[in-house]
């Protein structure tokens, strides 16, 4: 897994994730907001704990990064809205670096493997 960006902070008991855990009908959510990752329904240490949901919400970081705050706000709504949540995507990409890890976790790989030449 790549190492938390500088300044990362996480917020449990967040309203934002509240809604979004309301919204999405799910006991518990990670959302990211820039450098902020906010919680509900679970706790900072269980959150923490799960390295693949770590790796997904790290993405975001990093696309919150790479576009900017209102132009990556502004991407993820157009693009949520032309193919949904679960096709949008920063989703899949999140997704695939959540499946990443947690396949180098099961075979305890902290780097990739070298590609062959």
């Amino acid at each position: 897994m790549q190492p938390p960006e500088k300044n990362l902070k996480i917020v449990e008991n967040s309203l934002f994730a509240r809604i979004a855990r309301w919204k999405l009908k799910s006991s518990n959510v990670a959302m990211v907001l820039g450098k902020t990752i906010h919680l509900s329904g679970v706790s900072k240490e269980k959150f923490l704990r799960d390295t693949p949901w770590v790796a997904h919400e790290l993405c975001h970081v990093r696309q919150f990064k790479e576009h900017g705050y209102l132009k990556f706000l502004w991407l993820y709504l157009v693009e949520s809205l032309h193919v949904g949540y679960y096709n949008n995507k920063f989703e899949v990409e999140a997704r695939m670096a959540g499946v990443k890890e947690e396949h180098l976790a099961k075979n305890k790989l902290t780097t990739p493997p070298p590609t062959a030449v």
